[in-house]
């Protein structure tokens, strides 16, 4: 056989193989039910198996974060009551979405196992697990617009369970009455609530030179801590159940205050008590959010700044609860000292460019040159420069030679 003939064989079997290898993504699988609780075990690269009904912006932005491949959902990440975020967010980054895929998706795939992501379908082999609905930016920009239509329903349940919310917890946000003693001084100062929600990062670079100049007391809601410490900063508050917060914050140092219910309930105890931490118990109905700042209002905070937290209508409806109008109603009664920090990071940003700030420079350099050279102190002290660079140069040619 002839050299050609040789190589035009190898050539047509790589083709083949090639052809018959199965096409998709392979990736390590993994999943949870709790978007919250699988992020933590998310490594770049793996494929997210979730069930999150309305997929919200801040889980979508923990995913993009882990560096997922793809995104697997049991449920429509856009069931068109309102225009949720998170979809939309995936799919900009580039990251696969595939939405209603078969529940039985948790019971079939071992944690961790590496399977194939094709189109809709995942495979063991040839074996088909599940199935489900590929999302593309399209769908998702025509799901979000028909989602838009949902928005005046959805509102007159949000007043629904504003009112609702008022009736339980009136004696706490009109008169105070629940909020517990804590050790740290917050009377008089400024108090920084930091949540780890939207523009959080740039928010918080943004506020720096204030957090120097003031010190604020920075109370930080359940994962909003190891933004902080992330940040450079330690909190000296955390609020929460403790659901989303690392053991490396919880020993940070900061005064610890639970979330409980109204019945006394507290899900996060638990978990302080393992590792020794003591906390101060706080009921209420409301989000840690509303908790954090009538604790800042409570204890006499003259300004309240806020990083993270919600302050529109589709943010309130994008947390997926209806919980969030206490959120509402605890702006309401704080509103005379708070200040939202968000959008800072936006708002203000340096028009100062680099190749402006090089021709400063040398600008400043040209100046201080002809001022040398204009006053006879200069000339002196030119000479002087211009003696010691002879002798610099002397030295360095007697040591190459």
């Amino acid at each position: 056989m002839k050299v050609s003939d040789a190589l035009s064989a190898t050539v047509m079997r790589f083709r083949r193989s090639r052809a018959d290898a199965p096409s998709g993504l392979v990736a390590p699988v993994h999943s949870d039910r709790r978007t919250k609780n699988l992020t933590k075990r998310l490594r770049p690269g793996d494929i997210a198996v979730i069930d999150h009904v309305d997929l919200d912006r801040v889980s979508a932005e923990a995913l993009v974060d882990c560096g997922v491949a793809a995104v697997l959902n049991v449920a429509p990440s856009i069931s068109g009551r309102y225009p949720n975020q998170g979809p939309q967010l995936l799919v900009e980054a580039g990251i696969p979405l595939v939405d209603e895929v078969d529940a039985e998706v948790f019971t079939r795939v071992r944690d961790g196992e590496r399977l194939r992501l094709d189109g809709g379908g995942l495979y063991r082999g040839d074996e088909l697990l599940a199935l489900g609905r590929p999302q593309t930016p399209e769908s998702v920009a025509a799901a979000m617009t028909e989602a838009r239509a949902g928005l005046a329903t959805q509102l007159e349940a949000f007043a629904a369970n504003t009112m609702a919310y008022l009736q339980r917890e009136r004696d706490l946000l009109l008169d105070g009455i629940g909020i517990p003693a804590i050790e740290t001084d917050m009377e008089g100062r400024h108090v920084l609530i930091v949540v780890r929600g939207y523009h959080y990062r740039e928010d918080l670079v943004a506020l720096r030179p204030y957090i120097r100049e003031f010190h604020p007391v920075i109370i930080a809601v359940d994962g909003g801590a190891d933004a902080v410490m992330e940040a450079g900063y330690r909190p000296d508050i955390i609020v929460g159940d403790f659901d989303s917060v690392s053991d490396q914050a919880l020993t940070s140092g900061a005064e610890l205050v639970v979330h409980a219910y109204r019945d006394g309930r507290a899900p996060g105890l638990p978990r302080l008590t393992a590792l020794g931490h003591t906390a101060v118990v706080f009921p209420a109905t409301g989000t840690s959010e509303d908790v954090a700042m009538m604790l800042a209002d409570g204890s006499g905070a003259a300004l309240i700044v806020a990083v993270g937290t919600h302050a529109t209508l589709e943010e309130f409806l994008d947390k997926g609860r209806s919980g969030m109008a206490s959120t509402f109603l605890t702006r309401l009664r704080v509103g005379g000292k708070l200040v939202d920090a968000k959008g800072v990071s936006r708002l203000y940003r340096s028009r100062i460019s680099p190749w402006a700030l090089l021709v400063l420079v040398a600008a400043s350099l040209f100046t201080i040159v002809v001022a040398a050279y204009s006053s006879p102190a200069g000339q002196v002290y030119l000479t002087f420069l211009a003696a010691r660079w002879d002798a610099f140069s002397y030295w360095l040619t007697g040591l190459l030679t």
